[in-house]
Order: structure tokens, then C-alpha cells, then sequence
């Protein structure tokens, strides 16, 4: 999922919200680093629509890379270094 062309556009939003103080600007509401980023932030980023954002988003979540925060109507996405880490050791053991 993550070695196809748009798997590409997912490990450049993996690798933003590394430090997401450095790759987006503050926003209204919710702090970037303890909140997260919002789908039209990321669109922006990625000079995309948001509902393409938010696909790239969802699917995340959905493998559980990204942690969610509603904040106003605005869902929030950071990443979830814990499970990003349990991944990574399943793919060094070659699975």
C-alpha cells in the first residue's frame, strides 16, 4: 500500500507529521503537534482537493499509523509513533 504512487503521497504525510510545526503553518484551532493536522491542511500540502486528503488520511487511520481529534467539525490527524514502530519491526522480520 505504501510502495504504490499515492502510497508515496502517504509516506510524505507520515513523514510531515513528524514534525508537523515545521511542514504547516499554526492553524485556528487545535495545536499541530498535541492535535494534529487538519484534512485541508494537508490537501494544501499535497496540492490536492481535500476529500483526496482525506482518503489518504482515512486509509491511515484506518491501519491505525494516524490517531483522530474532532476539534469543531474538524478531525485532526497525528500519528500514532507506537503502532508506526509496531509496524516497522513487523516488516524487519520480514512478514
Amino acid at each position: 500500500m505504501l510502495r504504490t504512487p499515492t502510497g508515496e503521497r502517504r509516506l510524505d504525510i507520515l513523514e510531515w507529521l513528524k514534525d508537523p510545526a515545521a511542514h504547516f503553518p499554526p492553524q485556528r484551532h487545535g495545536d499541530l503537534v498535541e492535535d494534529g493536522v487538519t484534512a485541508g491542511a494537508v490537501a494544501r500540502k499535497l496540492g490536492v482537493r481535500r476529500s483526496v486528503a482525506e482518503t489518504h488520511l482515512g486509509l491511515l487511520a484506518d491501519i491505525g499509523l494516524l490517531r483522530t481529534r474532532r476539534i469543531r467539525r474538524r478531525t485532526h490527524y497525528r500519528r500514532d509513533e507506537i503502532r508506526i514502530a509496531e509496524v516497522a519491526r513487523m516488516f524487519e522480520k520480514g512478514w
